[in-house]
């Protein structure tokens, strides 16, 4: 699957699409990974601490970058998920700072927002995706799918 013209590493090998990764691997890999969601928006927040705590994950929260931050600065964390408008500073600023210290993590920003600006600018962050809203369970899923299936052989 692609998202948002973003394609998955290996989604092409030889012309053929790459092996799905299947829902019980992934959540079996995020099991083991803590993950961070910075949203103001208490609706996304409760939603997705609700569909990651069901498939037993673990996600810290933050409402604002600098509670992200601050989050950071105490643990590191293997995915960071991020909304693009932030109270304070932006998703794609929160992104910027952590280009240095967190360049292994799985970075993904979610944006209401659909423009090649955005898409530019997110890719000059490291930024792995960008999921456009409105967020679903089902989008996450396919998004983490995407940048977690295991590479495939040439």
């Amino acid at each position: 699957m692609i998202l948002n013209d973003w394609p998955c590493r290996g989604s092409q090998v030889s012309g053929r699409p790459a092996a799905r990764f299947s829902a019980m691997n992934l959540f079996r890999r995020l099991r083991r990974m803590p993950l961070l969601l910075v949203a103001d928006d208490e609706w996304i927040r409760d939603a997705l601490v609700m569909f990651f705590e069901s498939e037993g994950c673990r996600l810290a929260v933050g409402a604002s970058a600098e509670e992200g931050l601050a989050l950071l600065a105490k643990q590191s964390y293997d995915i960071i998920l991020a909304d693009y408008r932030l109270p304070g500073m932006s998703g794609l600023e929160f992104f910027k700072r952590l280009q240095q210290s967190h360049p292994k993590a799985y970075k993904i920003l979610m944006s209401a927002e659909e423009n090649p600006a955005l898409r530019t600018e997110a890719a000059r962050v490291s930024l792995q995706t960008v999921i456009t809203k409105p967020i679903t369970a089902a989008k996450i899923q396919a998004a983490l799918a995407c940048l977690m299936q295991p590479a495939a052989p040439f």
